[in-house]
């Protein structure tokens, strides 16, 4: 019975996870994008809070193309550049 419920669960991520790349390669190029702040990073003892970056993301549940999700983006603002 919990194989049965684990393979149901497998193939239902992999529908999902299939239907998003396919929307995403419909798609093209990046949807959205996200104002992140910036740390910079320098001698490891200065950080500057004041920087925002514009940020291209996907708006898909899933990464794709080395690209993040705008709705993770969104949730986690804090980048940090080192220098």
């Amino acid at each position: 019975m919990i194989k049965k419920i684990v393979i149901w669960l497998v193939a239902g991520l992999a529908l999902v996870y299939g239907a998003d790349f396919a929307l995403f390669r419909l798609r093209g190029k990046p949807a959205g994008k996200v104002d992140v702040p910036i740390q910079e990073k320098a001698n490891r003892v200065e950080y500057i809070f004041d920087k925002e970056e514009n940020q291209a993301s996907l708006r898909s549940l899933f990464p794709h193309a080395g690209m993040t999700p705008c709705w993770y983006l969104s949730r986690h603002t804090e980048q940090r550049i080192d220098e």
